[in-house]
């Protein structure tokens, strides 16, 4: 029987729909929570009875779940999505600067890493705009900059952080679009589902976990053909691919590599979760 491993570190809907549906497709599935295990670097055979055929990595924290699928994969062992795969996806200017190179539509996009640099990437960029942590999800952190006093007071409360991650000062031009976004499922070369994700009310990010909601997008020709390339420029795999309709047409500003589908399931019905696991079941048999 072929054997799946699904790494965790919190069981949400996601990993139990993508549970069930291995189990509908005659899979032996191992649950490993990440936060009880520990990995010996050296031991193929330990790894294999462990882990099955191929990983599913699914761990919400960014830095286990790289470093989780660095061991797996120097013993051999296929894993979605890849180390490089996540590596790129898991910090937002490395995917940027990737879609930039696939020539993948993006916004504006500037990067400092003082704060007397990011004052004057600010002026450079204009007000408003958008700063973001370079590594983070669910719209943490996030802020829209408005104005210059506003943004010193960020930078600062930025600086007493004594973070690292947080001395890289990313920003965005702030996008005129519609209150939504569009987030769209690519599954290796395929465009499974796409959703609108309106803005909750009070609120300008889109964000589901933040109280958005969503609404099936249709598989236009451009959303088809831009989730592809924008898959391809980061390696592809289980990605989710999240765009804005900006005057000039349609920007990608994030790429996700262990997305949360739950809202796009219940607004397409499209069966993710089988999706997911017919393609592990095809890297497993490569």
């Amino acid at each position: 029987m072929n054997r799946i491993s699904l790494v965790y570190d919190r069981i949400r809907w996601e990993e139990k729909a993508l549970i069930e549906a291995s189990r509908k497709l005659g899979l032996d599935v191992r649950l490993i929570d990440s936060k009880e295990i520990y990995l010996k670097a050296d031991d193929f055979e330990i790894i294999r009875n462990e882990f099955g055929d191929v990983a599913l990595q699914r761990c919400i924290s960014y830095f286990r779940g790289l470093h989780i699928t660095a061991v797996l994969e120097s013993m051999g062992l296929p894993v979605i999505n890849p180390f490089h795969v996540s590596l790129i996806c898991g910090n937002k200017l490395f995917t940027t600067l990737a879609l930039i190179k696939a020539d993948v539509p993006v916004p504006k996009t500037l990067v400092a890493f003082t704060n007397k640099g990011a004052i004057k990437a600010l002026d450079s960029l204009g007000y408003p705009a958008v700063l973001k942590p370079v590594v983070g999800s669910w719209g943490r952190l996030i802020a829209l900059v408005k104005d210059r006093e506003t943004a010193q007071a960020l930078i600062e409360s930025r600086e007493e952080m004594r973070d690292s991650l947080m001395q890289i000062y990313y920003f965005q031009e702030y996008v005129k679009r519609p209150p939504r976004d569009i987030r769209i499922l690519t599954v290796g070369d395929e465009v499974v589902a796409a959703a609108y994700r309106y803005s909750a009310e009070g609120e300008w990010r889109t964000n589901v976990a933040r109280g958005g909601r969503t609404e099936p997008c249709p598989l236009t020709d451009e959303i088809v053909d831009l989730a592809l390339k924008a898959s391809k420029s980061v390696g592809g795999g289980v990605l989710a691919i999240d765009c804005m309709e900006s005057p000039t047409g349609i920007v990608v500003h994030e790429v996700n590599n262990t997305p949360e589908f739950k809202g796009l399931y219940s607004a397409t019905m499209v069966d993710i979760p089988r999706k997911i696991i017919e393609y592990a079941i095809k890297v497993m048999k490569r």
